[in-house]
């Protein structure tokens, strides 16, 4: 894809995951990749910054040291998120933290960067499949990523000819390269689990000319996961409390 060559991408969380999964590729095409994150990437890209993207005082440097280097950007990948479990575990300074980084954030960098964005940009959050099934004890992930995908779509409505705004919504992601039993293989429809690179490929797909007319979407990847019905005693489900 040419379309990348020296556009400015700007991705938080880049040192690991899927956030180091969608940085190589962008570097891969050529685009100025530019990395915000607590951890060093093991990869040197045109730029790394070093911080807490919870913090106000980080994202307001951070903006103003890029828009100095670079002018303009084209596109954002709001990609950090992370849990600190829920009702049972997790603590209300913990719980505030985790909205920091996976909501204030994504807005704070959007509006930041509001008068920089180059024609054609695009914003993409990293939202999960956890924003409408869940886990017990999950509610400081869940509430980030199902707010992450509310704030998608408004988003893209506010930033009618300036960017397009869509989020994408992982499922099982295997960031470990672990050996799976067949009993995780085949609960998935599409017959394994998920790695990195499917998701960075969608990301990819959402910021070229090829997908200029989808704005506001939730783009899910779960290999099929969320749409298997689950009851006891069928495909060898056992219900046990």
């Amino acid at each position: 894809m040419e379309e990348f060559k020296n556009k400015v991408v700007i991705v938080t969380g880049g040192a690991f995951g899927i956030g180091k999964s969608i940085c190589q590729e962008f570097s891969r095409l050529l685009a100025k990749v530019v990395i915000i994150d607590k951890n060093k990437p093991d990869i040197e890209y045109d730029y790394f910054y070093k911080g807490d993207i919870s913090e106000k005082e980080t994202l307001i440097d951070f903006s103003k040291i890029i828009i100095d280097k670079y002018e303009k950007i084209d596109f954002l990948i709001n990609n950090v998120g992370l849990s600190k479990g829920g009702l049972f575990s997790c603590s209300l300074d913990d719980f505030l933290y985790v909205q920091k980084l996976g909501l204030f954030a994504p807005f704070a960098l959007t509006k930041l960067f509001l008068n920089n964005f180059n024609k054609d940009s695009v914003i993409i959050n990293i939202s999960s499949t956890r924003a409408f099934q869940s886990q017990k004890d999950w509610e400081s992930y869940a509430a980030i990523k199902g707010g992450i995908i509310s704030l998608t779509h408004a988003m893209a409505v506010s930033l009618k000819g300036i960017a397009r705004v869509n989020s994408v919504s992982p499922g099982w992601i295997d960031t470990f390269e672990t050996k799976f039993s067949d009993a995780d293989i085949k609960q998935h429809p599409a017959n394994c689990v998920g790695r990195p690179i499917d998701i960075s490929n969608m990301v990819l797909f959402l910021c070229s000319s090829k997908s200029g007319f989808i704005t506001g979407e939730n783009i899910i990847i779960d290999g099929g996961m969320s749409k298997l019905m689950v009851y006891h005693n069928d495909e060898g489900w056992v219900y046990s409390d």
